[in-house]
């Protein structure tokens, strides 16, 4: 491998690096002597001497390695990694070598400060003390000895720690942690800051009453006074202050970008990170940039190539049926509808999302959004001998149309002759694809727009009509359907409707549409979200009479209709017209085809085609319109394809676990889907399902999807943030900052940081990036019980029993004071990690040896819990514990209620005890803390 050496040049608060610089240094730790600096980049830990030079990588696992703190006597660094799928804690010796795994649990530890000589503080979401009061939402802050492997942590405080440093008198100084807001956030005045706490055998002091952000709180040698970062100035930088907080001066006056990672040497040199580079400062001195130099492999496996038969998310099928195209992971592929071949049609960075066919099934247009807009492409097969693109040799790609704003959702007329699509995410556009002349059709006046591609419309079979969504008359939430000529002359209101509808379609041949509506399903009571139905309105009085007609009369129609046709045919075998004429009549034919409607009578002539309100998702009527396909929540979760037959009202459900949209052929003969298990195709003559089977290739390039990201959230903030001067900030510059750390970063870890960097910027809640991580394979399971931490022997002895875990059940019945021996044979050993016993055992049959409060020792069989099951029991036994605490204080006369989120069911639960329970009290008490957030208005 080639390797390259970086190099950070030696400068003062000023900024001037060069391409090859190492940037985007973060979580410094200064060793206790002052002689090293650790510190990651690129997702592994490095240390450099202090006074700069060449860095020692001390990690290079492919996982992330993060949080490094020292040994009190500089010998060890622990550190936080990925390497066994969740993020647990390490030792490593200063010097290097291999790494010891010190914590177990599938949850997320991050170490904090060493406690001790031989015991680490570090921060986990885990059981909580029985007599703790505080929310188990947030992390609690635990201890482990680290002398040998193997030890069981203890908790030490149930409150969690953002940052702590301790005395040499064993004295905590920590950052508080209040609620849920991002950690990368600046600029905020709250209540819900954080602020510098000691914590000094079982006191605990408040030092720091600035209502922003003071962070990272380390002590000073002398233990006297301490270091801290604080937002006082408006700038994140740093301040040391007497050890009671009453007095403070600032250390360094940086300016737009946050001091982060401070640390402290015995010597009383700091170091920390700011703007992605490394500064220490001695006593007295100004902040220096430390000058490093990385001998690094530059290659970070930036392309990752693959097959892959599943994670489609939009789709369109061609005209004839022959082929699927679709998306995946923002580039679009076409396969053939009966065997696998697949060809890729795009290869970029930036995503692709809506894709259309044109009639002949020899163009594809498609939205994408490059080169910092959202614009129309289109791709076409070039050769004119070649009928499919999944065997096409060549395929041209085309720029169709570009604007100042979006243009998305391309969507082909069904003659091919023109190409509706949104442009500035509201206003509906016709583009002529050979001339490009562009017409307005709908202003965007009468839509709005919250996420993409929550504004819908369709073209009318005549290629003439768009229905559309319209708030002509009605608010931003309550939306009609509109009858919209495609050249922008004529609107027409069709729905006028107190009740949301939206979503509508074409049904038998332009002479009805069908569209969603909110006005018969049940309405979340205190949120957003209410169950709804497909109705049809027939647009003439033909139409509806041969919708209403028995099954007898439709067999008496269609066998007059195939004895008319079969007429027609010898006619025309008969007729000796001249090519001109016949050329005439066919013009004639096509005028004929014209839609025309008869809307005065348009309410008269409406049909429920659900049979019961539910969560319906897209649908389809075939085209006799006899039979109504639908895709509706089911109650044991998820969403199921159900078919509907008009004539006799019976309702089956077709497809479990459908997870896209509809699409159908020209005809309407067949049913495509997206499912959790892949696409599916369904012959609606047969009754049959087949799945549809591809191989794409796939070829990632994770650094340019990084770039692309990053771009895509600065257009977004400027199109979307509710305050259009996004808080008087620089918003561009920072956007231009930011990105010039982007080559310095190759795992998604530190890209989040970087988002949420310069989201932190807004000062706005609901902001800040986060990623999926992949997680331990194998889970630690719960047993829902608190166990007694004074407890010295072997096995666990329960203290409380989660009344509805595991352990409570009847044939269990495990008792405060039981002991939990062993599991599945193995014995919990005293003071030992037993979490390796539990791990992969959730929601399966573990064998517990118990030994009971009367001496006896059984066996019981139960299914332990997974970890999200345990916080919600958690959840309700805190919230009924609060409910008592209230309860008694106020002999009856208050009553307490906590609001968990923004939701229906939050709010269900508040009225329900507000006007229930608590109706009599005096006062309530309504508790907001910790709410999951939401959308309750």
């Amino acid at each position: 491998m080639k390797n390259l050496l970086l190099t950070a040049a030696l400068g003062c608060a000023a900024i001037t690096a060069s391409a090859e610089s190492p940037r985007w240094l973060r979580n410094v730790a200064i060793s206790p002597d002052g002689a090293t600096v650790a510190f990651t980049y690129k997702g592994d830990i490095f240390t450099v001497p202090v006074k700069g030079g060449k860095a020692t990588q001390l990690t290079s696992n492919p996982a992330y390695d993060t949080a490094p703190i020292w040994s009190p006597d500089g010998s060890k660094i622990i550190f936080s990694s990925n390497r066994e799928g969740s993020m647990d804690i390490f030792s490593i010796n200063a010097s290097g070598g291999t790494p010891v795994r010190l914590t177990t649990n599938s949850g997320s530890e991050t170490p904090i400060a060493f406690l001790n000589d031989h015991e680490i503080l570090f921060s986990t979401s885990g059981m909580p003390s029985r007599e703790s009061s505080r929310a188990p939402f947030l992390n609690q802050t635990w201890k482990l000895d680290i002398s040998e492997p193997g030890l069981r942590p203890q908790l030490f405080l149930s409150l969690p720690m953002g940052a702590a440093s301790v005395s040499e008198s064993g004295k905590v100084l920590y950052q508080d942690k209040k609620g849920f807001e991002n950690i990368w956030r600046k600029h905020e005045r709250s209540s819900g800051t954080s602020d510098i706490w000691l914590y000094d055998n079982g006191r605990f002091t408040q030092l720091t009453k600035f209502n922003g952000h003071d962070l990272n709180p380390v002590w000073k040698a002398d233990g006297n006074s301490f270091f801290f970062i604080s937002e006082e100035d408006g700038t994140l930088n740093v301040y040391e202050a007497t050890a009671d907080g009453k007095s403070k001066k600032q250390l360094t006056r940086f300016a737009k970008h946050p001091v982060r990672h401070l640390s402290a040497a015995g010597n009383g040199t700091i170091a920390f990170s700011w703007d992605g580079d490394i500064y220490t400062m001695r006593p007295g001195s100004e902040p220096q940039k430390l000058a490093v130099e990385i001998i690094a492999d530059q290659y970070d496996g930036d392309r990752v190539k693959y097959f892959t038969d599943r994670g489609a998310t939009t789709m369109a099928v061609s005209p004839s049926g022959n082929e699927l195209a679709f998306v995946i992971r923002g580039d679009v592929y076409v396969t053939d509808a009966k065997y696998k071949t697949t060809k890729r049609i795009t290869d970029t960075p930036a995503q692709e999302r809506y894709v259309s066919f044109s009639k002949d099934g020899r163009t594809l247009v498609y939205d994408s959004d490059r080169d910092g807009y959202w614009q129309l492409f289109t791709a076409t097969i070039k050769n004119p001998d070649e009928k499919q693109f999944a065997y096409a040799t060549e395929i041209v790609e085309e720029p169709l149309y570009k604007c100042a704003t979006a243009a998305q959702q391309p969507v082909f007329s069904p003659d091919g002759s023109k190409i509706a699509f949104l442009e500035d995410r509201t206003e509906i556009r016709v583009i002529d694809p050979k001339t490009k002349k562009v017409n307005t059709a709908l202003d965007g006046k009468y839509n709005y727009s919250y996420t993409d591609g929550d504004v819908s419309f369709s073209w009318s079979p005549d290629s003439k009509w768009l229905l559309a969504d319209y708030i002509g008359i009605g608010g931003w939430n309550n939306t009609d359907i509109a009858l919209v000529k495609a050249d922008g002359t004529e609107v027409i209101d069709l729905t006028e409707s107190g009740y949301s509808d939206g979503n509508a379609k074409w049904v038998l041949g332009g002479k009805a549409i069908t569209y969603h509506t909110g006005k018969y399903g049940m309405k979340s009571q205190g949120s957003w979200g209410n169950q709804g139905d497909i109705l049809m309105m027939a647009l003439d009085g033909e139409a509806w009479d041969n919708f209403n007609a028995t099954e007898e009369e439709i067999a008496l129609m269609e066998k007059a209709e195939k004895e008319k046709k079969e007429k027609e045919e010898k006619a025309k075998e008969g007729n000796k017209k001249d090519k001109k004429k016949g050329k005439k009549d066919d013009k004639k034919d096509d005028k004929s085809k014209d839609l025309t409607f008869d809307l005065a009578n348009r309410k008269h002539r409406m049909a429920r085609l659900t049979g019961s309100s539910a969560f319906v998702g897209d649908y389809f009527m075939n085209p006799k319109g006899t039979k109504f396909y639908y895709v509706a929540r089911a109650t044991e979760g998820g969403y199921n394809l159900m078919e509907r037959d008009l004539k006799k009202g019976d309702t089956k459900v077709l497809i479990k676990g459908v997870s896209g949209g509809i699409e159908t052929d020209a005809k309407g003969e067949n049913i495509f889907l997206i499912t959790g298990s892949g696409l599916k195709k369904i012959d609606l003559a047969k009754g049959s399902t087949e799945n549809i089977e591809f191989e794409a290739p796939y070829d990632r390039k994770p650094s340019l999807e990084r770039e692309y990201i990053f771009d895509h959230m600065v257009r977004q903030v400027n199109d979307k943030f509710y305050d259009r001067n996004i808080h008087g900030i620089d918003w561009t510059g920072y956007g231009e900052h930011y990105r010039q750390f982007l080559p310095y970063i190759n795992n998604n870890e530190d890209f989040s940081i970087l988002m949420s960097e310069i989201l932190g910027e807004l000062n706005a809640s609901h902001t800040g990036s986060g990623h999926r991580a992949d997680g331990a394979s194998l889970q630690t399971a719960e047993l829902g019980a608190f166990f007694d931490p004074a407890y010295e022997g072997d096995g666990l002895k329960v203290t409380e029993v989660l009344p509805r875990g595991p352990l409570a059940a009847r044939k269990v019945n495990v008792k405060p004071g039981d002991i939990i021996m062993s599991v599945d044979g193995k014995k919990i050993e005293a003071g030992k990690d037993y979490y390796p016993l539990l791990e992969g055992k959730a929601g399966k049959k573990t064998r517990l040896e118990i030994k009971r409060t009367d001496g006896k020792t059984d066996f019981a069989e139960i299914k332990p819990m997974q970890k999200w099951y345990l916080s919600d029991h958690l959840y309700k036994r805190w919230v009924e514990h609060n409910q008592a605490v209230v309860d008694s204080l106020s002999g009856g006369k208050i009553g307490y209620v906590h609001v968990e989120g923004m939701d229906g069911s939050s709010y269900q639960t508040v009225y329900d005890q507000l006007l229930g329970k608590y109706r009599n009290c005096d006062a309530v008490i309504v508790d907001t803390r910790f709410n999951g957030g939401g959308w309750l208005h």
